[in-house]
């Protein structure tokens, strides 16, 4: 079996130790990261739309450097959203702040309800890392 890291941010503690789940998991190169949700680092979620997809990026950005690694290091991206068509245009305006190309293989998901009340929006990556 494959050696595995959990991934841990400061700050992201709860998910490893309450929810019983890593933010990151890496896997020899492999950086897997579990979906972020918008929510601020307060356990508020916006009610704004561009608010909460920084904040998921900016979640996601913090298991990735935790990690060693940046979003420049992601081959795939998927993102969930609650109201995917209406609040599209804000999600790629944000997106394009930290993604540059070449850019990774993408899917966005239109989903019914996330993991907590008022979401829209949760981030999920993968990342190769330098070996």
């Amino acid at each position: 079996m494959a050696k595995r890291e959990a991934i841990i941010p400061k700050g992201m503690e709860v998910q490893y130790e309450g929810w019983g789940l890593a933010p990151g998991i890496r896997v020899g190169d492999t950086l897997y990261c579990s979906g972020q949700l918008g929510v601020g680092p307060d356990g508020a979620v916006p009610e704004d739309a561009e608010a909460q997809f920084t904040n998921a990026f900016e979640a996601a950005k913090a298991v990735l450097e935790a990690a060693g690694a940046s979003f420049a290091d992601v081959v795939e991206m998927t993102s969930f959203h609650v109201g995917l068509i209406s609040e599209l245009e804000t999600y790629a305006k944000v997106r394009n702040r930290y993604i540059e190309e070449p850019y990774p293989a993408q899917t966005a998901v239109g989903v019914a309800e996330l993991g907590h009340p008022g979401a829209i929006v949760e981030l999920k990556l993968i990342a190769k890392l330098d070996g």
